[in-house]
């Protein structure tokens, strides 16, 4: 079965500063029907005007992927790193027992465009952890690359949760198949283009999720960036 969950249904909010879309219930925007799916419980994307951001603040026992689209962003934190994440690049903080950020736009000119994605963790009271990592376009080209997993031994970012995660971008015309394992789920975010995943044509902003099937066939009607999360 997969549920498509359009773009212009989501929640939106504009601050000025802030022009934000949530896939799902955050602070202010509460829909009974789209509280998560599984442990995804966070998908907004972003746009941060100019000098920017959200400042000092605290997160405990979660895990948060934030993935630029455009621009970049400072990042600060009370683990002692200091950062800029940029276009192409995914950061992955494991909030743990507790830690506090700030992520900031430090352009004056140009806003920064991205995907602030939480999951649930599997394992709760663990230390904090940061990671980052630029990823190509070639990396993810025609193909799933894996971004994010929670089996340390992929060659990926460690997270705290039974869940992979994927980034694609795949060129019209082209097509790709996923597997997914038995009592597996999977939530398909549509970045930019248009993709038709099995027999439903997905946009921009839209999202869709995916149980009781066993394959997943993407085909690119424009070229599409995506991301694939397989969940338990």
């Amino acid at each position: 079965m997969i549920t498509i969950r359009n773009s212009d249904e989501r929640g939106h909010v504009s601050h000025g500063w802030l022009d934000t879309h949530h896939t799902f219930s955050f602070a202010g925007y509460r829909d009974p029907r789209h509280m998560g799916f599984r442990d995804l419980v966070v998908i907004n994307e972003d746009v941060i005007q100019p000098n920017g951001g959200f400042g000092e603040h605290s997160h405990r026992d979660m895990e948060i992927i934030t993935y630029v689209l455009s621009g970049q962003l400072a990042h600060q934190d009370s683990m002692g790193n200091g950062s800029v994440i940029r276009a192409g690049d995914v950061q992955r903080m494991s909030a743990g027992t507790g830690v506090s950020h700030s992520e900031v736009n430090p352009s004056s000119t140009e806003a920064v465009h991205l995907l602030q994605i939480w999951l649930l963790p599997n394992k709760s009271g663990i230390p904090p952890s940061y990671s980052q990592q630029s990823i190509s376009r070639e990396s993810k080209l025609n193909s799933l690359f894996k971004i994010v997993s929670g089996d340390p031994m992929d060659n990926a970012q460690t997270m705290k949760q039974d869940a992979q995660i994927f980034s694609s971008i795949l060129e019209a015309g082209r097509k790709l198949e996923y597997q997914l394992g038995p009592q597996r789920h999977a939530w398909v975010q549509i970045v930019s283009g248009s993709l038709i995943l099995n027999e439903h044509r997905l946009e921009a902003g839209d999202g869709a999720a995916v149980s009781d099937e066993s394959r997943l066939k993407f085909t690119s009607a424009l070229e599409a960036e995506f991301l694939l999360f397989d969940l338990v």
